[in-house]
């Protein structure tokens, strides 16, 4: 318990010393990601979760506000860690929006990675009901990006 709590320490102190906002590092069968969020105001409590951690962007999650998505809609998650876009370019206009019609293998949006700029296209074809994060939002692994209503 002791090593694991020094092991966290020593990311946490790279993470500082190279000012990175998110690290992921994988160590057998363990992985950690340590993702840096903006501090809350003097006297703000941030809502906690079952683990005791404020879920990602809570102030203006959608969710948080007793809507669900139902159990018809497909849901598309973050393949990686990544920053996301909805255009290719800043001023263009966005791959999708709310109410857009997608096939099988349309762009929905951009996860930037390391410099790298990863497309990430539908597994459904439908209409776009939901779009979670915001545009330029860091997203974790497995977060919901987009309900589909085949």
């Amino acid at each position: 318990m002791k090593s694991e709590r020094d092991a966290l320490g020593k990311m946490l102190d790279i993470m500082h010393e190279h000012d990175l906002d998110a690290l992921t590092v994988r160590v057998g069968t363990s992985t950690y990601e340590l993702v840096r969020r903006a501090e809350a105001p003097p006297g703000s409590a941030a809502p906690a979760n079952a683990e005791g951690a404020a879920p990602p962007a809570a102030a203006s999650h959608p969710l948080l506000h007793g809507q669900h998505a139902g159990a018809h809609y497909k849901k598309v998650t973050a393949p990686i860690i990544g920053v996301f876009y909805l255009a290719p370019a800043p001023g263009a206009e966005p791959f999708v929006e709310v109410g857009s019609r997608v096939e099988v293998g349309q762009v929905l949006c951009i996860l930037e990675a390391m410099k790298l700029m990863n497309e990430i296209t539908s597994d459904y074809a439908g209409t776009v009901q939901r779009i979670l994060p915001e545009n330029g939002a860091l997203v974790s692994l497995g977060e919901e990006l987009f309900w589909i209503e085949p």
